[in-house]
């Protein structure tokens, strides 16, 4: 028997979720509205609080979407419900982020500046407050906002000897002894 998959997902009375005849689930809540296509083999039935996940037969494929299908349609409700966030801080010198016209201005230690426009969806802002330039990610696409996070870090990831780079918060980055403590 699943761990994950034979769980059902419970959902308040401000989320809508409903499946087709072809298994597109959508999900509708207050903050938005998500759809994903769920494999035909799973089955996926809606009662009046909660959606149950369920398999044909023990076969690996199976157990495998199983799990998967649960997980995204969960991942689905709590998104429109709660949003997700990412958060990547900027350390080093002349490091700078801000955002103007919805674009995301980064200057990195580059020669020029980088423009990143973020796809539908994602809203980005900067935090200029503290020690550190904060950048947050936000949106109600567990996998987009996390795909758009790891594309700003992989602009500048942070190198293993001063650290300067981006990263995300709470990221810890092993450093490096330099070549004067190599004696």
């Amino acid at each position: 028997m699943a761990r994950i998959g034979s769980r059902p997902i419970e959902f308040g009375d401000n989320v809508d979720v409903s499946v087709s005849s072809d298994n597109v689930v959508t999900v509708k809540g207050p903050k938005g509205e998500l759809t994903t296509d769920i494999d035909p083999d799973i089955t996926v039935s809606v009662d009046d609080d909660a959606v149950t996940v369920s398999r044909p037969s023990d076969q690996k494929k199976h157990r495998a979407l199983h799990g998967l299908s649960r997980s995204l349609i969960d991942n689905m409700i709590m998104g429109v419900v709660d949003g997700y966030k990412k958060e990547l801080t900027i350390i080093g010198v002349g490091y700078r982020a801000n955002v103007s016209n919805g674009v995301l201005e980064l200057a990195l230690g580059f020669s020029h500046p980088i423009y990143f426009l973020p796809p539908e969806g994602i809203d980005i802002s900067v935090d200029t407050s503290g020690k550190n330039t904060v950048i947050a990610v936000e949106g109600i696409d567990k996998q987009l906002v996390g795909q758009v996070a790891a594309k700003i870090r992989g602009l500048r990831p942070p190198e293993p000897y001063k650290g300067k780079g981006v990263r995300y918060v709470g990221e810890h980055v092993e450093r490096k002894a330099g070549k004067t403590a190599a004696r």
